[in-house]
């Protein structure tokens, strides 16, 4: 019975050509009658934790039963395996490379498969480059159609998928120490610190060169919004993804401080507590 799930794609194909056309053809092959959305196809070419992070914050705004296919994928036509998980919320399809794991350190998997049934690929000789079009997009077609995912390959455990950690987050006398885990098209350096590690405090930022030599003349007071300081100042405050975030009121804060992706952070946190 065809169910005409809603599909989202994530890639790091760009736009310029025509991999992301292609795989939304595939689809409508399949089923014309899904509703397809980009979450985005800017990821930095090969970037999994660009990916990770991307789609870990997207995926619990759309309804129970989306399939979300996403495809970083440095691995393709290696022994790197193929995989369908499925969630409470609904369908991850893509490479087993650690994309998917902050989805799934936030939620459980239900079932999940490797991609081994030809059947519902879009040909049983994938090209050894493109599994995007000729593997994940058809399997998400089918499964947004009403196929159950163990009719696409073999049950494999949970505890064995590739797991992608970015950073630890240490815990201090006076706080955490955690690391910058994405930087956003603005320039914001999203820290690995959940907003739960401040909520309700004063707090604030302060930026070093490793965990153990920080740079204490360096410190960013907490904020609520990027107007609170004056323009071209750094703020530090919750973005909407939840985590602490670094900025610049009306700039860069990855230009500005020329922090990158595993840089330190730690938040000092006071005693006294917000009213």
């Amino acid at each position: 019975m065809t169910e005409n799930r809603l599909i989202t794609l994530l890639s790091d194909f760009g736009l310029k050509d025509v991999y992301v056309g292609v795989m939304k053809g595939v689809i409508a092959q399949i089923n014309p009658a899904l509703t397809v959305i980009d979450l985005t196809h800017q990821i930095p070419p090969q970037n999994i934790a660009a990916a990770r992070f991307n789609l870990m914050n997207a995926y619990s705004y759309f309804p129970v039963g989306t399939v979300h296919v996403a495809v970083v994928d440095p691995g393709v036509g290696s022994q790197r395996r193929g995989i369908a998980v499925q969630i409470d919320q609904g369908f991850l399809v893509g490479p087993d490379n650690g994309l998917f794991s902050g989805v799934l350190n936030q939620t459980r998997a239900l079932a999940t498969v490797e991609l081994a049934n030809p059947e519902y690929w879009r040909t049983p000789t994938p090209s050894s480059t493109f599994h995007g079009r000729d593997i994940f997009a058809a399997v998400g077609a089918h499964i947004a159609s009403g196929v159950a995912i163990a009719r696409l390959g073999v049950s494999i455990e949970p505890k064995t998928l590739v797991q992608l950690t970015i950073g630890d987050r240490t815990p201090t006398s006076s706080g955490v120490i955690g690391c910058i885990q994405y930087i956003d098209y603005f320039g914001n350096l999203i820290t690995n610190i959940p907003a739960a590690e401040v909520q309700g405090k004063t707090w604030s930022v302060v930026l070093g060169d490793s965990p153990t030599q920080m740079l204490r003349d360096r410190r960013i007071e907490s904020s609520q919004t990027y107007t609170n300081r004056p323009l071209g100042e750094l703020v530090a405050l919750i973005g909407s993804h939840g985590w602490v975030e670094i900025a610049v009121n009306g700039g860069n804060a990855h230009q500005t401080l020329q922090m990158d992706v595993g840089s330190p952070v730690e938040v000092v946190v006071s005693l006294e507590m917000k009213g």
